[in-house]
């Protein structure tokens, strides 16, 4: 079931919201409403991973929604949610899935609901190469080959980034940074899937969706919300790095045997 976050603050249009996800989108579950900013914040730093998507209605009773999205960059699916049409530029600005105008309609909805599904699939979907790579280990063959450096083109300059001075990965807006041990970032030429590929698994761990770590850059590690584990970095990273709870077990696995 595709977990959904609905963030309404009017009572009448969270109840018809929620009778039109039921009727048009049988594979999802509601996970929670909320009414304002701040909550939505709170909730989404509580549960990182806690909704695939998210129904955001514009306009709440503390501010607006591009708050919650410049706060917490969520990695959840985007639907938003307005009265009024002058929000479609900030919409298309963060990437959402679709921009749906209230009063909405059964097959507006159905279509917002059909793309967020495609694009979660994609981003879930197994890469051939790594199960190829998982068999031809298990058989014997030789080890992969990873990769040892990214080039990078920074205007007319071409930058070389040795994968040993790599703390850590991240993907935002689409895009795909490194940033090196002296806290320099640069824009990478692939997807967080397959940089994660390109990288020896000792040596680093995709930690959630949208991060992953060097084994030498992890500073200290101190529990997160019951049995989560949050990450303090070098070179120190503004929000928290949290492991996801699917992912937790693996990485103190991964810990132990690196």
């Amino acid at each position: 079931m595709i977990k959904v976050l609905i963030v309404e603050d009017e009572i009448p249009a969270q109840i018809n919201l929620k009778k039109l996800i039921e009727k048009c989108c049988p594979d999802s579950r509601i996970v929670m409403t909320l009414t304002s900013v701040r909550s939505t914040i709170k909730w989404l730093e509580e549960n990182p991973e806690g909704a695939d998507v998210i129904f955001l209605d514009v306009e709440l009773s503390d501010g607006v929604c591009f708050d919650i999205i410049e706060k917490i960059k969520p990695s959840a699916e985007i639907i938003i949610t307005t009265a009024y049409d002058n929000y479609a530029i900030n919409a298309f600005k963060i990437n959402s899935a679709d921009y749906l105008l209230k009063p909405i309609v059964e097959e507006d909805l159905t279509r917002a609901w059909e793309r967020c599904k495609e694009r979660i699939e994609q981003t879930a979907s197994p890469n051939l190469e790594a199960l190829l790579d998982i068999v031809s280990k298990a058989g014997g063959q030789k080890d992969k080959e990873y990769k040892k450096r990214f080039i990078v083109k920074t205007g007319e300059k071409i930058i070389i980034i040795p994968v040993e001075d790599i703390a850590y990965c991240y993907s935002e807006d689409k895009s795909t940074y490194a940033i090196s041990r002296n806290g320099t970032r640069r824009l990478l030429d692939y997807s967080l899937d397959t940089v994660q590929e390109m990288l020896d698994p000792k040596l680093f761990f995709r930690i959630s969706r949208s991060c992953i770590v060097s084994i030498n850059s992890i500073e200290n590690i101190s529990k997160h919300l019951g049995t989560r584990l949050k990450l303090q970095l070098t070179p120190r990273w503004d929000e928290d790095v949290v492991v996801s709870r699917s992912r937790t077990s693996d990485f103190l696995e991964w810990l132990d045997n690196n």
